[in-house]
């Protein structure tokens, strides 16, 4: 089982001018293929509220994802605070992520800066912040969930492709 954390950044959601479709969403995937949502918590657009949030939530999970602030907009923040505070990009997520987009929203999936990152031993990803786009980055992810928490807290793939724990 993995432990997820969910930092949903939006102004509007935030002042409780929108609903929130997206935690119930994320809990109901998780715990039908037995991960479980540790956390979560929703902030607006601000710099240090989102930088405080995703490290109180890799505190508390193995791969925490942020929602929202992924566009081009000036107030789209969340990838560059992210960035400034990961110790690593993990290439390739956000390139498959609007693979996967563009069959829904068109070429309108390039203008996305979904991406992942590490910070300590988790894994934190930058999703719109649509339920599609979160479905999408879901599918993803759960994917290589158990090997890449392996990976971040020192098990060797080496050893267990050896082994053949996974294939």
């Amino acid at each position: 089982m993995v432990r997820f954390s969910l930092v949903i950044t939006s102004d509007r959601v935030y002042r409780g001018e929108k609903e929130d479709k997206i935690t119930p969403f994320v809990s109901r995937y998780l715990s039908e293929r037995n991960h479980i949502l540790a956390y979560r918590v929703v902030v607006p657009n601000n710099t240090s509220l989102i930088r405080s949030a995703v490290l109180d939530a890799v505190s508390r999970s193995d791969i925490v994802i942020v929602t929202g602030g992924t566009g081009i907009s000036s107030r789209d923040l969340s990838v560059d605070v992210v960035e400034h505070i990961a110790s690593r990009r993990l290439e390739g997520f956000g390139e498959i992520h609007r693979m996967k987009s563009m069959e829904s929203v068109g070429l309108r999936a390039i203008l996305s800066r979904v991406s992942a990152y590490q910070i300590g031993s988790s894994l934190v990803i930058v999703s719109p912040g649509s339920v599609d786009a979160v479905r999408v980055t879901l599918e993803i992810i759960l994917e290589v969930a158990e090997h890449a928490r392996e990976m971040a807290h020192g098990v060797s793939h080496w050893e267990i492709h050896k082994e053949g724990k996974h294939s």
